[in-house]
């Protein structure tokens, strides 16, 4: 082997040729021999390997070798080339000699000077750029900008060409280095973008001015290229008007980055560029790919709100343009007869990718946008279009309805009216794909625009659709009914939309009809149909609940033979919506009605799950969710089943991604020619290949892993050794936010789980040493995960979970924990106060409007839900350590401090009192020290929205408070009365404030009698009760008012117990309320009472005091008092 190394290394270079042509041979044997010998070079002979590569890239005369070698050589001098994991063993350059690596970089630019083949001058620049981009930030290849500068100003169109493809892919690196030559640069950029002769020069000057302008930090230094747009742009035309279509697409893409990264750099002359590209689109006589690069590019305009926020807004006249492009694009369909075919539901058949392009950029383009900006436009065209002649602009108009409903819902639903009868009025048309164009947009509006749509128009739409599912028995239809079956079995599909924001009060007048239409579908025999009547079953027995017990014996026989008879691999996904339907079933009716034939259900999927089904059957994945149901449904009675369902849900949640990481920049594909479940895209130099169908079926499984350790509690136990290892990971699972999602909303179940077993004594001889164990597994893995996390709906969550987690730990955590949970919590309100930093300077910019201020707001809406998770999260520490938290709460305290600023929402302000609350409650006069800095805020609190928390506040100031608080007992009362005494003080919005107020108002006559007037604030308490609201408070003023009662309490009786009447009157509804506005003991004390109020006062005190009650009062106690 010595020796081969040697000959491949030696004086004659076609040794070292050959070797290189052995590398590339198909024949595994040669090309693994060839393998070992060029590492064994590598390894021992680096220097040697490092000058033979750069040489034979020089030098040799075949075009194969010099392109294999540029690639070997970018592998062996970068060192961070390739996906694969042994790559960086490859790496050689930190071992060469400066020698070897002065020779190195002179034969990369003479090689550079040389090579005239297009494709491997591109390699070659590849590797000057990635070693560039190791070397030049320590200065190490001082040669190389002037070689640049002078190359891009020779007289050679490919050496200006290779010298600006170098530029490109070095700007993010180079770019501080190139600041002082930006006059140069322009003028280089200029000249090469209008070259005489060369569109490759256009074109690699075009993605060099682009990739400059995207690293050019400041505006003021991106201003000085503003006048290269119109250049760029003639690239583009000049491309097209010399029916270069390649170079046309080429320059497209590169403008459509520019558009995303730097849409203000366009800002200027938007109307022009934004008009060119509508231009383009609209041109029959270009190629599909063109005109959809051009759609592409005004989309990624209109989508690049946090750059550019209300820019697309200000054109209206080329969002019309656009639309009537996009919708122009949904008329190219055909009427294939494939889509006739009533075996399988090919929806697609004869859309073209016109079609599918303009589909997809409708949908973009009004969520991006938004209704006030769409919702005019399309008033203009949908009309237009459905009244058309010809089928295709009807349909097209039912398509275009269907896709901007998401984006512009807002708007759309204050015209629901109008769009539900241009739907329903469709219905009825004479082509079948118009038809079924309806019935998929009621299916898609009801998605969208629920719960409103089902709320207000349940009585049209619900009909309709049990009309069209009558359709293939019509005789007046002169389609063939096979025709009409794609049409039912969508009618199908839309009453399962339509059903899903369905109360089951709203569904259950049209149940029979519903019912008795979805059963002769099951019998239709035709596939398609059965699996849409299936779906459309399941959501009715869903959304209508113990409303569907009635038609519960007529359905599960049709169910059960599904399930039982549909053996064929043809009806896969048949049996698997019969399981479906039949566990939805199951758990809408109930345990009891369901009982008998669960068993035999469970006996099938038992069966099933014992053989070996394939990969892509669509059963494994319904029968996961089916188990889980019917575990819902059975409770603790599916406790023996447990055995069955685990191993193979394990199995599934352990699934690894499957991943599949090429160059971005090579000839190789992802081989996904068979299987559509692969996504790919496209990271810096790497293209990545993920098989989603895995990712979907692990997130299944996950999903169900907590719905089984929720439903079963304890009973889930024995498999949390298994189950924490499995999903504790997976909470920094990014592949897949569902799979977080699941993971993050298991860890609290799984504690439950762990603790109720070991207080139940349900835990095979554990005791609590065994939840601390598990706690201290999953605390830290959550807090860590959520230091990572990039998704703030998820960091939301992650909250939640580490706040059930820190409740069911409780004293088992230790000082390590809090401290690393309290520093978490800070990380978090400094990471959201600077996302919402960010959107208020997006707020400046010059195009912001009131539609980017609403979107602004639910972004901000969702930030106000992580601070309340850090509320509740805080809450429960406090609670749990009481006292010996506070030397943490110091550290936070600045952080709540600021959330009270006159700058920050209500929520903020209500949060960070509630967490002042808790302080004071729970720590009572250890936490007196902070009265000086939060009382003034809660008192002036009280009048604003976080009302509701500032009157508790000061009511748990005035029972723990004493000397402290007294001194502020004069203001908490007139803030307390303006609470108390407000117009719409019992107002829906306002009743918990209120009642908190009363709360307080009370704790004052507890706790600072001394320091009121008590003849007149007693009264002026008694004289608001009873409180009904906020009930928890309702039992603690009830008690305190029996209390005061039984004391005989002179203010509250009054003079003369002048205030009897009232008192008894209170009695009187809090008893008439049963256990909502009292606790069991605190009425039995007013039962009590109120008989010794008989025995004692005369009879005509006590016949004036019954006489004010209300008649039904009176009853209510007499039926009390007697028993």
């Amino acid at each position: 082997m010595d020796q081969q190394v040697a000959i491949a290394l030696g004086a004659d270079p076609a040794a070292f040729e050959a070797l290189i042509s052995q590398l590339m041979s198909s024949g595994n044997e040669l090309r693994s021999q060839a393998e070992v010998i060029f590492n064994l070079c590598r390894e021992r002979h680096p220097d040697a390997l490092g000058l033979k590569l750069a040489q034979v890239l020089h030098s040799s005369q075949s075009l194969e070798i010099r392109a294999m070698a540029a690639v070997l050589l970018r592998k062996q001098v970068t060192s961070s080339s390739g996906g694969e994991s042994d790559e960086s063993s490859s790496y050689i350059w930190s071992r060469l000699t400066p020698a070897t690596q002065s020779s190195i970089k002179s034969l990369l630019l003479s090689a550079v000077q040389r090579e005239e083949t297009k494709s491997i001058a591109k390699k070659l620049c590849d590797t000057v750029s990635e070693l560039a981009s190791n070397l030049l930030p320590d200065d190490a290849w001082p040669e190389l900008l002037p070689f640049m500068f002078q190359a891009v100003t020779s007289d050679s169109p490919r050496l200006q060409e290779s010298a600006l493809l170098i530029f490109s892919q070095l700007a993010q690196y180079i770019g501080d280095i190139l600041l002082p030559h930006l006059g140069t640069l322009h003028s280089v950029f200029l000249n090469s973008l209008s070259h005489p002769m060369s569109p490759d020069v256009r074109i690699a000057a075009l993605g060099a001015s682009i990739n400059f302008v995207q690293c050019l930090e400041s505006t003021s230094e991106r201003e000085q290229f503003q006048d290269l747009l119109p250049a760029m742009m003639l690239t583009l035309t000049e491309a097209l008007n010399t029916g270069n279509e390649a170079t046309a697409q080429e320059a497209l893409e590169l403008l459509i980055e520019l558009a995303g990264t730097e849409p203000r750099f366009l800002r200027r002359q938007l109307a022009d560029v934004v008009g060119s590209m509508l231009q383009i689109a609209e041109a029959d006589r270009l190629e599909e790919g063109t005109r959809h690069l051009a759609v592409e590019f005004v989309i990624t305009l209109a989508e690049a709100r946090e750059r550019a926020p209300g820019m697309m807004r200000r054109l209206p006249q080329f969002i019309g343009s656009l639309f009537a492009v996009l919708m122009k694009m949904l008329l190219d369909i055909e009427d294939e007869p494939a889509w006739h075919g009533a075996e399988t539901e090919d929806e697609d058949a004869g859309e073209t990718s016109n079609y599918s392009v303009g589909q997809e950029c409708l949908d973009r383009l009004s969520i991006a946008l938004g209704g006030n900006t769409i919702v005019p436009v399309a008033s203009e065209l949908l009309p237009q279009y459905l009244a058309a002649p010809e089928w295709q602009k009807r349909h097209a108009a039912l398509i275009t309805l269907a896709q901007i409903a998401e984006g512009c819902a807002k708007v759309m639903i204050k015209n629901l009216e109008q769009i539900v009868s241009m739907v329903l009025n469709s219905f009825r048309d004479p082509n079948p794909r118009v038809r079924w164009a309806a019935i998929n947009a009621i299916g898609q509006l009801s998605t969208d625009l629920g719960p409103d749509l089902q709320v207000h128009y349940h009585q049209q739409v619900l009909p309709a659709l049990a009309s069209a599912m009558d359709d293939f028995q019509n005789p007046r239809v002169q389609a063939s009914s096979s025709t009409m079956l794609s049409c039912i079995a969508h009618a199908a599909s839309a009453v399962l939309n339509f059903t899903e924001n369905c109360t089951p009060d709203t569904l259950s007048p049209y149940l029979d009809g519903i019912v008795s239409k979805l059963l002769v579908l099951l019998q239709n025999g035709k596939q398609m149909v059965q699996e849409g009547a299936l779906t459309a079953l399941a959501s009715v027995a869903d959304s209508s609940q113990e409303h569907f017990q009635k038609y519960y014996d007529a359905v599960m026989p049709y169910l059960k033979a599904i399930l039982m008879n549909a053996t064929d691999k043809s009806n896969r996904m048949l049996r698997a919506k019969s399981m479906e339907c039949i566990s939805l079933v199951g758990m809408a009716v109930g345990k009891d009605k369901f009982r008998d034939d669960a068993k035999q259900v469970m006996e099938v999927l038992m069966s099933l799950q014992g053989s070996q089904l394939e990969n892509d059957d669509p059963i494994t994945s319904y029968m996961l969710q089916a188990w889980a149901r019917l575990c819902k449904c059975l409770g603790q009675d599916f406790l023996p089943y447990m055995n069955v369902v685990m191993p193979p849900l394990l199995k599934s949640a352990q699934l690894k991604p499957d991943v599949t990481i090429t160059s971005a920049d090579t000839d190789e594909e992802i081989d996904d020619s068979d299987d559509d479940s692969i996504e790919t895209i496209t990271l810096g130099d790497k293209r990545i290949g993920i098989r989603t169908s895995v990712l979907e079926e692990k997130a299944t499984a996950c999903n169900m892993l907590c719905c089984y350790a929720d439903e079963l509690k304890e009973g889930f136990f024995p498999w949390i050794d298994q189950v924490a290892p499995t999903l504790v990971p997976l909470l920094k699972f990014y592949f897949h936010e569902e799979v977080r999602k699941a993971a993050v909303s298991a860890m609290p179940e799984l504690l439950r789980s762990a603790k109720l077993a070991v207080e139940k004594g349900l835990a095979s001889g554990r005791d609590e040493s065994y939840v601390k164990q598990l706690s201290d597994y999953i605390i830290p893995a959550l807090v860590e995960a959520l230091h990572k996390e990039p998704e703030v709906e998820i960091c939301a969550s992650m909250l939640d979970s580490l706040n059930e987690c820190a409740e069911l730990a409780g004293q088992l955590l230790n000082e390590v924990q809090v401290r690393s949970i309290v520093d978490e919590l800070k990380h978090v309100i400094t990471a959201s106060s600077t996302r919402k930093r960010e959107r208020a300077e997006r707020t400046k910019a010059e195009d912001f409007d009131a539609d980017e201020g609403d979107l602004l707001k639910e972004e901000n809406e969702q930030e106000e839900e992580v601070f309340n998770q850090v509320g509740d999260c805080l809450g429960t520490l406090i609670k749990t350590f009481k006292a010996s938290f506070l030397p943490f709460f110091e550290e936070i305290s600045i952080y709540v401090t600021a959330m009270l600023g006159k700058d920050k929402t209500p929520e903020e302000r209500r949060i960070a009192i509630c967490i002042f609350d808790d302080v004071a409650e729970q720590c009572q006069e250890t936490a007196l020290k902070y009265y000086d800095t939060y009382v003034p805020f809660l008192l002036e609190a009280c009048n604003d929205e976080s009302s509701d928390a500032a009157v508790y506040g000061i009511g748990v100031c005035a029972e723990f408070g004493g000397s402290v608080f007294r001194p502020l007992v004069g203001e908490a009362l007139s803030r307390l009365n303006n609470v108390i005494r407000h117009p719409n003080a019992q107002h829906s919005d306002n009743v918990m404030a209120y009642d908190n107020a009363v709360s307080a108002l009370g704790k004052i006559c507890q706790f600072h009698r001394n320091s009121i007037d008590a003849a007149q604030v007693v009264p002026s308490w008694l004289s608001c009760l009873p409180i009904k609201g906020d009930l928890i408070e309702a039992k603690l003023v009830h008690e305190q008012l029996c209390l005061m009662v039984e004391r005989s309490d002179g203010e509250l009786l009054g003079p003369n117990n002048q205030y009897l009447p009232k008192i008894v009157s209170v009695f009187a509804e809090v008893l008439c309320a049963g256990n909502d506005l009292a606790t069991e003991q605190t009425a039995s004390r007013m039962v009590n009472l109120l008989r010794q109020l008989q025995q004692t006062l005369p009879p005509s005190v006590l016949a004036s005091t019954w006489s004010a009650l209300h008649p039904q009062q009176q009853l209510a106690l007499q039926s009390v008092l007697s028993t």
